[in-house]
């Protein structure tokens, strides 16, 4: 009985893997969660998101723009204006990170403050 059990749990800790790894492989790096933060405000141009991320060049937020698009996170807009107007904005789809994004600000939030303490002054 006690190697079922064993069993058990082993395979439910490879599932559990896999499904976290498949969630970092699509929401891997440092500007993605970042990049749907700034899109939750709303649809914005790319310079607008440039600005707010700050330090990302344009090559690598086209990049991650692309990915988030390719997995439908994002939805690219071109509207025809002279000049083209291209926005971003979030999917629906988007919306079941929420929570996800919920609890990782309110950790990153409460690990900040803990190492802000731990801190020899």
């Amino acid at each position: 009985m006690e190697t079922d059990s064993k069993i058990h749990n082993t395979q439910a800790c490879k599932v559990s893997v896999l499904a976290v790894k498949d969630a970092l492989y699509v929401l891997n790096g440092k500007w993605k969660l970042p990049l749907i933060l700034v899109l939750s405000e709303g649809p914005q141009r790319f310079n607008e998101i440039q600005r707010t991320l700050g330090d990302i060049t344009p090559k690598i937020l086209a990049k991650e723009l692309r990915d988030l698009e390719q997995n439908d996170f994002v939805e690219r807009k071109v509207f025809a204006t002279t000049p083209v107007t291209v926005t971003y904005e979030l999917t629906p789809y988007s919306k079941s990170l929420d929570r996800v994004l919920d609890e990782l600000r309110d950790w990153g939030l409460q690990h900040r403050q803990r190492i802000m303490k731990a801190e020899p002054k």
